[in-house]
């Protein structure tokens, strides 16, 4: 027998150990990254089950609540001063005897009950941002005349003057007369007006509110600064008559159109008295038109892209036979709305070009079979309300050319594809 002596022994012993502290080493940070993967996957999982649940919820309380933002009024009294109103472009010569109130498009102007303090009405319009199209198809029939409503609105005197020297349009709204109660069992509105020149559309003011009067008497001059006389053929006034209303929307009794050209206003101040007319109609008889979208998914991230690329044959929504529109965006999760996106407005154009692009958050591990888009394009005013041109929707559960869009994004993931989508009332 050969023997082994006590230190070949020790090293044999102190090799063995080694590679078993070293295996086990392995083992053990092995198993730990194991367990941060596992705790880090459904961290990860329980974030987005979160972020779901409160979109979804969102939603739910915005379709709950209409997401309807009530206009709000905010009371304010100032002393009515015995100095005409301005509008929000600033004089030439820097004329200081003017009141002026840091509220863009609002003038003061002065009343036969002067010396005494009177509450002006400012009102901070917001936009519906959760109507739906049926709201809005609604809302806008009230604009228009019904079988119920009085043939005859009554009537509006003003008088335009033009200052060539100082480049000043000046426009006293001087009264209204026999206009139509807001409740006929009630009687009684209570009246203003709105003011606005187009087609620029860049200059907006309007009346105080007069309490419980068919025919109330303004006599308020506003001035628009630099407009000269080669101006003035091509600028149209365009009043709007309305009813305040505390509680909901204003509503509008009328309008009045009257174009420049139509009087000469150089030589000598030229009253006017012209009835007022059913607000505009919006060529219902015109086809909506179409919108360029362009869809990209991304699985890996969860995120949809949406690119707005540009409208055509829009209807003419406004006098000057143009629109000013916007497009809207919403992600929808099972027919609730979760996020929404909106793009720039394209000024005085029937065919604008937006090349606006957005992302929205698909929620986790839900693919595209329960999300859709829908797009509204709308009609910016500075008067009134904005207005639905028309609508889109692109998902699985809609027909025809929105559900190929759809399919065709599932279908090839990481890839823009871009289709032409008619608009629907």
């Amino acid at each position: 027998m050969v023997a082994i002596s006590p230190v070949q022994q020790s090293v044999h012993l102190s090799a063995v150990a080694i590679s078993s502290i070293v295996l086990g080493c392995f083992v053990f940070v092995a198993g730990m990254t194991a367990v941060a993967y596992k705790c880090y996957r459904r961290r990860v999982m329980q974030n987005a089950q979160n972020r779901l649940s409160s979109a979804i919820k969102k939603g739910l309380q915005e379709s709950n609540s209409g997401s309807f933002k009530k206009n709000m009024t905010v009371r304010n009294t100032t002393k009515v001063m015995k100095s005409k109103g301005t509008s929000p472009i600033t004089p030439p010569g820097g004329e200081t005897n003017l009141d002026r109130i840091p509220m863009m498009g609002f003038s003061s102007g002065h009343s036969s009950e002067q010396g005494h303090c009177v509450k002006t009405e400012m009102h901070v319009e917001h936009e519906k941002d959760g109507a739906t199209p049926e709201k809005e198809d609604a809302l806008r029939e009230r604009s228009v005349v019904s079988p119920e409503r009085p043939t005859y609105l009554g009537n509006l005197t003003f008088s335009v003057a033009h200052d060539e020297q100082k480049c000043a349009l000046m426009v006293t709204i001087t009264k209204a007369e026999q206009l139509p109660p807001r409740d006929p069992s009630l009687g009684g509105c209570d009246p203003y007006v709105k003011l606005q020149l187009l087609p620029e559309k860049k200059h907006k003011c309007k009346t105080r509110v007069l309490r419980k009067t068919l025919s109330p008497t303004y006599d308020e001059t506003f001035t628009f600064y630099g407009l000269t006389s080669n101006q003035i053929p091509t600028t149209t006034l365009h009043f709007v008559v309305l009813s305040f209303d505390r509680f909901s929307r204003d509503e509008i009794i009328g309008e009045v159109i009257y174009p420049l050209s139509d009087a000469d206003i150089e030589k000598q101040e030229t009253t006017v008295t012209r009835d007022i007319t059913p607000r505009h109609l919006k060529f219902r008889n015109q086809g909506r038109g179409e919108l360029l979208v362009s869809l990209c998914y991304q699985p890996a991230a969860n995120r949809l892209g949406v690119v707005v690329l540009k409208a055509r044959n829009l209807p003419k929504m406004d006098i000057s036979g143009l629109s000013d529109p916007y497009v809207k965006i919403y992600l929808l999760y099972n027919g609730q709305r979760i996020a929404k996106k909106k793009t720039h407005v394209k000024k005085r154009t029937l065919n604008p070009v937006f090349n606006e692009s957005f992302l929205f958050d698909v929620p986790y591990n839900e693919g595209l079979q329960n999300i859709s888009l829908e797009l509204l394009v709308l009609d910016w005013d500075r008067m009134t309300k904005n207005e639905v041109v028309g609508r889109l929707e692109i998902g699985l559960k809609c027909e025809g050319q929105e559900t190929n869009h759809w399919n065709e994004v599932i279908n090839c993931p990481r890839k823009q594809i871009a289709e032409w989508h008619k608009l629907q009332d």
